[in-house]
């Protein structure tokens, strides 16, 4: 990074490759305090991609506005499981120009060739970006080069950015229009649901499909978290949570509940149980409690908050339940009921479970943990070549 000029009243400072500017942008993205825009012609799942979409979900989990616009082009190869955990994680993110097919090229060569190749970000509207820098390792992948790319980019403080954040808010605009009608359905679909399920029933029977209830289970259990005072119990077989899911559970911890977790403790799909474990460092640093099950497979699906909301139904919580199954679950607001379906609960654990404690992650070896998340990138891409697209978590 070189040193800051100061011209007609704005802070300029030049930054070169990507080794100064990814650092720096994080940085200002972690600093955000209300919006970010970030626009890219190539957005890659790599580690470079990594850390930038783990800074932008850290600024949504704030509550921060994060809009993040893709050319459908250049960022064509990025896995929808990225795009779908971004958006679950309350990440806006649109394309540019991503319908155009193969049989629109003879009659819309030009249009075609109108790719979003800007390279632009504002944070809160004060501090911008302009350069040519992709979302991208900076030494390319597959090669025998040692250097990374050279390249820049400008960060800006003053006036200058307020007219680069009008620019993105206005293209940002004319993309969402260009894509009301399209989704014009949806949103209606989305408005009458929203209507249907304002009140809260003493029992209901919620479903999950590929139409109109993708998330129906998933959202009643999250706002059930949301609203968690003392206690969640969660009795579950296979349990592979979302981000979106992950984060109210740590919310709830940090909020002083008491947060339970019985878990498969017998070995029945290697692949689910070895995923799971990738998942407890996090939970455990959390103050979430761990149970394992030993008396025999554990094949609930069952949850219990406060002693007044309970559910049972089919449904795991992991992405083959919350985002491709077909499921059916109930939801009780009733005192007796999740009373009773705690104690029993409780009576399993004491009865049934070893407590999976701190010393958990000093035990486990290299092997373990390399197993671990080995196979909770296989459950992921098993879902994203199920076809899953939308909805995710």
């Amino acid at each position: 990074m070189t040193g800051s000029h100061t011209i007609a009243g704005n802070r300029l400072t030049l930054l070169q490759n990507g080794t100064a500017f990814f650092p720096q942008l994080c940085a200002d993205v972690d600093a955000a305090q209300h919006s970010i825009y970030l626009e890219t012609y190539i957005f890659a799942a790599d580690q470079t991609g990594r850390m930038v979409a783990d800074a932008l979900q850290r600024a949504a989990a704030r509550g921060v506005s994060v809009r993040l616009l893709l050319d459908g082009f250049g960022s064509a190869e990025l896995p929808q499981q990225w795009v779908d955990e971004l958006r679950a994680a309350e990440v806006e993110v649109q394309w540019y120009r991503r319908e155009i097919s193969p049989f629109t090229f003879r009659r819309s060569r030009k249009r075609r060739l109108l790719r979003l190749h800007r390279k632009l970000a504002v944070i809160d509207g004060e501090v911008a970006f302009v350069g040519g820098i992709n979302i991208i390792n900076d030494i390319p992948e597959h090669s025998d080069f040692t250097m990374p790319r050279l390249d820049y980019a400008v960060r800006v403080q003053g006036a200058v950015s307020g007219e680069i954040h009008s620019a993105m808010r206005h293209l940002w605009g004319t993309v969402s229009w260009a894509s009301l009608r399209r989704r014009g359905k949806e949103i209606e679909r989305f408005i009458l649901e929203r209507a249907k399920h304002g009140a809260v029933p003493e029992i209901a029977f919620l479903v999950r499909d590929n139409l109109r209830h993708r998330r129906d289970i998933e959202r009643a259990y999250l706002k059930a978290l949301a609203g968690a005072r003392r206690e969640i119990i969660i009795a579950n077989a296979y349990f592979l949570p979302g981000r979106r899911f992950r984060r109210a559970l740590f919310h709830a911890a940090r909020r002083g509940v008491r947060v339970v977790l019985l878990l498969q403790g017998k070995m029945e799909y290697r692949l689910q149980h070895y995923a799971t474990h990738a998942l407890y460092d996090r939970l455990l640093a959390a103050g979430i409690e761990i149970h394992e099950y030993q008396a025999s497979y554990l094949h609930a699906k069952v949850a219990v908050v406060d002693g007044q909301w309970a559910t049972v139904g089919s449904s795991n919580i992991d992405p083959f339940s919350l985002l491709l199954a077909r499921e059916a679950n109930l939801v009780i607001l009733d005192s007796g009921f999740a009373g009773e379906l705690r104690a029993n609960l409780l009576a399993a654990i004491s009865d049934g479970a070893v407590h999976i404690g701190d010393e958990y992650g000093r035990t486990r070896n290299f092997f373990g943990r390399l197993i671990a998340r080995l196979s909770y990138g296989a459950v992921r891409l098993l879902v994203g070549l199920a076809g899953y697209r939308k909805g995710g978590s």
